[in-house]
């Protein structure tokens, strides 16, 4: 008999304990779909970072520098000065002084940025001036030849004074890590990079940033006193990195010398944490870049360069960088992003840095040979020592003060931000969510064709539980867990929560960890507690999980103005979708519900997917930007191995008070333990008072909430189950089971 009505086949084929969801095709195989679906999310990163230069943006020179800059966090006007901070000669060589410098690069939120180095200057007066950007790895008296550990050839700055330059040294922050953490607090084995990075790059800055505008600065000194003398940068290192922004930026450089760095950057997310640079190669590589610099001379010195293996080793008390290396590009690949330069006074030198040298002067409009390095000698006095290394630390914590006055000041960015925001008028939140929208990164989905496949995993006296496969774009697919209720009546729609997973978690273990004792207290079955309440409940599989593989993801995706959120929103919305068609499922109710990482998801997702019609953010909602910034909070992730946690810009735009401010009207609970490790009760209740008082501007106090629980960080499920009830609008059928107390 062929049976047309599709409650009654619904109804038939749950009474028959159905192996699939009606409408879906049989999943099958054994494989790891977490595994499977993280490896799809790299498949499709993969291709995109290689279509990357292809597909590039190409901008009007102006815009492209603006947009540099913006993505460099090197935006802000300098400070302006009119001398040089020079001590007395501390150095000598035949025909020219060496000075320890200083100068002045930033002024904001009451803290100053200064810049400290070397000023070489010729005895006679000087043919040219230039800014000489040693490695990281490197100081400016080696390039001054007053320390060893460089080859002669190779003191750039030194060869250069001798042959007639005025020559500014800057140092740069180094990749040691003795300095990264705080005492008394925590302490790390992140790179001093990295742990300026982390800070920074949550505020809309980067320590690239910083480095090119302490660059600039020298610039501005040098080509404002001497207007008549031709102005260049040379970097080698890290230091080529920002010669080459620094000169892409700034026009006023007429020969630029990029030594150790150049060539192709698709493979940005292998390299150290620090360069990553977000939305970087939607408009730009290093040829793009090197377009922004012709016609003025450019010199490309390959087959040299850092090798860096990764962090300083961990140790028990110093942990959490992240992977990351430095190799030598090879020449031939150097070549290649040269020619799609198509720069026509480009130059590419193979690791001669005579040569190279030659060239540098050539197009600051010195023809004569380079003159080789001269000996030279210290003069240390007891008001200018000699001490590099006092100086790096000095340079360092004036960086990290700087920042974290930056993190001081961020409520003050955010509400400047947000100027133009009143909870009053609720249509004046629009344009924050598009910004949001862009923000996060919208993966370009193109629908695929694929079948939905699900396959019976539970069948318990309350519930049966099915995998479910959701296709959502090429080799991308969502993932999880449908738990049906066995009292649905044919025709009935009911009520949905979606019910997430943290860190490293699954789905299942939301429904019966087995032997997981730890799981088990921390996620208290709360899926299953709701499907024997009567809800439908859904439990995704998000991809923050396996370690490091996820977090590569994040790395490939944020140069490409992604992030691992623009795939899990994706996975969300194609998830809702399908939900909404089942007949079983009334689209009006469907609410979220995530513990840690699930509660991160909270605060992100449904702020941008409006079919979730009620909100619960669990063990994550807190005071963001102190959470991501804090060098005082052992708890901050300043100190963890979550280094994918960081979004650029963050502090100065989205807290969670913000991101809460896009799920209104909806409704909206926090559930916070008391000795949950995430945070402090007074970061959360400071943060909360922002809801609370923008839900009571609208009009709809009732509609937000918290609940405290003397617990730690786990689901407590008890006035978010009334919470939920509340406003899906559901009686529950029936007590938690013995089963759903486990």
């Amino acid at each position: 008999m062929l049976i047309r009505e599709p409650f009654l086949l619904f109804f038939l084929a749950l009474t028959a304990a159905a192996q699939t969801v009606p409408g879906t095709r049989p999943l099958t195989g054994d494989g790891d779909q977490a595994a499977l679906m993280l490896d799809g999310i790299h498949s499709w990163l993969d291709r995109g970072l290689a279509q990357a230069p292809a597909r590039r943006e190409a901008l009007p020179p102006a815009a492209a520098r603006l947009a540099l800059a913006e993505a460099l966090g090197a935006h802000q006007q300098r400070a302006a000065f009119t001398q040089l901070d020079l001590s007395p000669a501390i150095g000598s060589a035949p025909g020219l002084t060496i000075h320890r410098a200083q100068w002045p690069v930033l002024f904001e939120a009451g803290a100053e940025l200064t810049a400290a180095g070397l000023y070489l200057i010729p005895t006679a007066a000087p043919r040219c001036q230039a800014v000489v950007l040693p490695d990281a790895s490197e100081t400016p008296e080696q390039h001054a030849g007053l320390a060893p550990g460089l080859a002669a050839d190779r003191q750039f700055a030194l060869r250069l004074a001798a042959s007639g330059c005025a020559v500014l040294v800057p140092a740069l922050i180094d990749r040691n890590s003795a300095l990264s953490g705080a005492p008394g607090v925590k302490e790390t084995n992140q790179t001093h990079r990295e742990f300026i990075h982390r800070m920074a790059y949550q505020m809309g800055r980067h320590i690239i940033g910083y480095e090119v505008q302490k660059a600039l600065a020298a610039v501005d000194w040098m080509t404002r006193t001497h207007p008549q003398l031709p102005t260049g940068i040379l970097g080698y290192g890290e230091g080529g990195l920002l010669a080459l922004y620094a000169a892409a930026l700034d026009q006023r450089l007429t020969s630029i010398t990029i030594s150790g760095y150049f060539g192709p950057r698709e493979q940005l997310w292998q390299e150290p944490l620090y360069r990553n640079v977000h939305g970087l190669l939607l408009h730009f590589g290093d040829a793009e870049l090197a377009r922004l610099i012709a016609p003025r001379a450019l010199v490309v010195e390959a087959g040299v360069g850092p090798v860096i293996d990764g962090p300083p080793p961990a140790t028990p008390d110093r942990r959490g960088a992240a992977p990351g290396s430095l190799r030598i590009v090879p020449v031939a690949q150097a070549q290649a992003e040269l020619n799609r330069a198509n720069h026509p006074h480009a130059h590419l030198v193979d690791a001669d840095p005579t040569a190279t040298l030659a060239h540098f002067l050539q197009g600051l409009g010195l023809n004569s040979p380079p003159a080789a390095a001269p000996p030279a000698t210290t003069t240390a006095t007891p008001a200018a020592p000699l001490d590099p290394a006092t100086r790096h630390r000095r340079q360092f914590a004036q960086m990290v003060a700087f920042t974290q006055a930056l993190v001081r000041a961020a409520d003050q960015q955010r509400a400047h931000y947000w100027r133009e925001y009143n909870p009053a008028q609720p249509a004046t939140a629009a344009p924050y969510q598009a910004r949001f929208a862009d923000w996060i990164g919208i993966l370009p989905v193109t629908p695929s064709t694929q079948p939905v496949l699900t396959r019976l995993a539970y069948d318990t006296p309350a519930f049966r539980g099915y995998e479910v496969k959701l296709p959502v774009t090429g080799e991308v697919f969502a993932y999880g867990i449908l738990l049906l209720p066995k009292d649905l009546k044919p025709g009935e729609r009911r009520p949905v929560v979606v019910a997430q997973h943290g860190l490293e978690g699954r789905p299942q273990l939301l429904i019966d960890p087995l032997d997981n004792a730890r799981e088990r207290e921390t996620y208290r079955l709360f899926a299953a507690q709701l499907a024997e309440r009567g809800y439908i409940v859904y439990a995704p599989q998000n991809p923050y999980l396996l370690g490091d593989r996820f977090r590569q993801a994040q790395r490939k995706a944020n140069p490409l103005g992604l992030s691992l959120f623009s795939f899990v929103v994706a996975q969300h919305r194609r998830t809702l979708d399908w939900l909404k068609e089942l007949p079983m499922v009334d689209p009006a109710r469907i609410g979220f519900y995530g513990l840690s990482y699930g509660g991160f998801t909270a605060m992100r997702v449904p702020a941008l997917l409006s079919d979730y019609a009620a909100v619960i953010s669990s063990g994550n909602f807190n005071e963001w930007t102190w959470k991501t910034t804090s060098i005082a909070a052992p708890f901050s992730y300043m100190f963890t191995a979550e280094y994918e946690i960081f979004e650029f810009a963050q502090g100065a735009r989205f807290g969670h008070a913000e991101m809460a401010r896009l799920i209104a009207p909806r409704p909206f609970m926090i559930e916070r333990g008391h000795r949950d490790g995430v945070g402090i009760d007074e970061w959360i209740a400071y943060e909360h008072a922002k809801v609370a008082r923008d839900y009571r501007t609208r009009g709809i106090p009732e509609r937000f909430s918290i609940e405290y629980f003397d617990g730690p960080h786990r689901i407590n499920g008890d006035g978010t189950f009334r919470f939920l009830d509340r406003w899906l609008n559901w009686t529950p059928t029936s007590p938690p089971t013995p089963a759903a107390q486990k």
